[in-house]
């Protein structure tokens, strides 16, 4: 049981929602959406790719869902077992794992920091992860957690909730345009110095939600022994006389600026709410305020709509809406029914991520062959598209295919731009600033760099690991080279460790052939390892 508080008409009302204890069956609601999808798009004439392969797939929904790849014995076990529901208990097993929090905390800090504007918004990034992780393992509501991030308070380096807010500096346009961007995937903010140009959205909606925040503020925390800022909530914020130019401790009310004259104070605008024009009066305090739209956004059919279509093109490779956070009452979806249906049902199950992720990992649709991205006048969905990884899903599957220790590991990585915060990360961090990337930006325009070949070519751990070693410290490789002495079988071993599958005879012959034109067996097989996991297939998920 939830209950909301919020102003209507003078009053606080309070309102509880049950959840269902029963949530929609996962079975049925994947098999409804594969039905649909037929009914909507395809006909005889649609050419659908095949289901793929239990190694592809084992390698796309562990990197789907944790984050990393499977190592050589989970991808053998999960081959030879010949159950039929094999692929429902592996994503359970991904969902019950710790490093699911971990990795989609991960993707959202992107989501949030990527349009930070200043870097030292980055100091809430650890408490941020911190916060999601557990969020995400303990099976918290999405509801629930977007409402933490609406109405938090407090340090940014103690309450990751607080990260839109430090992203933003606490400036009232930006974080409503964030809020309504990330949380209803609406840019309102295209309203905010006239009415949108392809929206129905008219300026002073944009400004009538931003009334909903202005009250906030963020400011420095006074210490000594750290860094840090606050996000605070000041009922009161028109005492004192200082400048507020950095919007240090919030406004009364909210204005919207008078574009014929930009020293004026502007027009007053009373706490609107865009989608349904609910209203909250003039003076509401603070709390009331973000509590009341938090409710409002939560219960609009766009929240889960929102975070269907971003986590169903993150699966599948392409949303219902494109971009991802572009949508509303004037775009059209490309499967509507399936759209509406499936939000419909992640609503029901009381806005349950693990549930969601189970279903869309069921459907025929997750499950086909990959193929590459459709030409605007293709159907959609007819196969899965390929993603490229993002910065922690490359970095972890380094780890995991070199057998590195994280925490072992103590230089930097190389080829990185020079920058403000270059020498104060973790090595996760600085591998980060050379292949992270928003991830609300349409996957087609994130290509390769030169920062991304230098990291890869010259950092030292990465060719540590590559290399043999020697016998008095031998590497993983060279581990290998001494117990398996049958070429063929370090070649699939090798092939398993990086692309997790066996290698193809046109493969195998390749490395024969060139096993014989060099002879040292140490650097034909480091040179393979390097090939490997320089390669396309290894930075993309299939």
């Amino acid at each position: 049981m939830r209950q909301y508080g919020w102003i209507m008409a003078g009053l606080l009302i309070v309102v509880a929602t049950p959840r269902l204890a029963a949530k929609p069956n996962v079975d049925r609601v994947a098999r409804q959406i594969d039905k649909l999808l037929a009914e909507e798009l395809f006909d005889d004439t649609t050419e659908l790719a095949p289901k793929t392969n239990d190694a592809t797939y084992l390698r796309r929904v562990w990197l789907d869902l944790v984050g990393d790849i499977p190592s050589p014995e989970h991808t053998t076990a999960f081959l030879l077992d010949p159950a039929t529901d094999k692929r429902e208990r592996v994503v359970r097993r991904l969902l019950a794992h710790p490093q699911f929090g971990q990795n989609w905390a991960r993707y959202w800090r992107d989501v949030i920091l990527s349009r930070k504007l200043e870097d030292w918004a980055v100091l809430v990034s650890n408490a941020l992860v911190t916060m999601l992780t557990d969020d995400f393992n303990s099976g918290k509501p999405w509801d629930l957690v977007a409402e933490k991030f609406i109405t938090s308070l407090g340090d940014v380096r103690e309450n990751g909730a607080t990260a839109i807010m430090m992203a933003q500096e606490g400036r009232t346009e930006e974080s409503t345009a964030e809020f309504s961007r990330i949380f209803l995937g609406i840019q309102i903010q295209c309203a905010q110095c006239h009415d949108h140009p392809y929206d129905r959205w008219k300026r002073e909606q944009f400004h009538e939600l931003a009334a909903f925040f202005p009250r906030i503020g963020v400011r420095p925390v006074k210490s000594v022994m750290r860094r840090s800022f606050a996000v605070i909530a000041n009922d009161r914020p028109d005492r004192g006389k200082k400048s507020n130019k950095a919007n240090r401790r919030g406004e009364a009310e909210h204005y919207m600026p008078d574009l014929d004259n930009p020293a004026a104070r502007g027009t007053r605008m009373q706490p609107q709410f865009f989608l349904t024009s609910a209203q909250l009066p003039w003076g509401t305090p603070d709390a009331e305020r973000r509590g009341t739209i938090a409710h409002w956004f939560t219960e609009s059919e766009w929240f889960a709509t929102a975070y269907v279509n971003r986590m169903w093109a993150e699966l599948i490779g392409e949303g219902f809406y494109e971009p991802v956070d572009d949508m509303g009452p004037d775009r059209t979806p490309s499967a509507p029914k399936v759209v509406g249906y499936l939000s419909k049902e992640f609503a029901r199950s009381g806005f349950d991520p693990k549930w969601l992720f189970r279903v869309i990992c069921l459907t025929e649709a997750y499950q086909r062959e990959c193929r590459p991205r459709r030409l605007p006048d293709a159907t959609p969905f007819t196969a899965n598209i390929a993603q490229r990884l993002r910065g922690d899903q490359l970095f972890s599957s380094l780890l995991t295919t070199l057998e590195l220790e994280e925490n072992k590991i103590q230089s930097m990585v190389s080829g990185v731009p020079k920058g403000k915060f270059r020498g104060r990360g973790t090595p996760r961090m600085v591998f980060h600033l050379a292949f992270g990337f928003d991830p609300s930006v349409p996957r087609e325009t994130i290509t390769g760099s030169i920062p991304q070949s230098l990291a890869m070519m010259n950092t030292p751990q990465i060719n540590a690991a590559i290399s043999a070693g020697s016998r008095r410290r031998p590497t993983t490789l060279g581990q290998l080279l001494d117990t398996i002495e049958d070429d063929d079988m370090l070649t699939c071993e090798l092939y398993l460790r990086a692309l997790c599958r066996e290698p193809t005879e046109e493969e195998r012959n390749y490395v024969a052939a060139y096993a014989k034109s060099i002879d040292d067996r140490a650097e034909v097989y480091e040179d393979l390892l390097w090939t490997l996991i320089n390669s396309s297939e290894y930075v993309h998920r299939k």
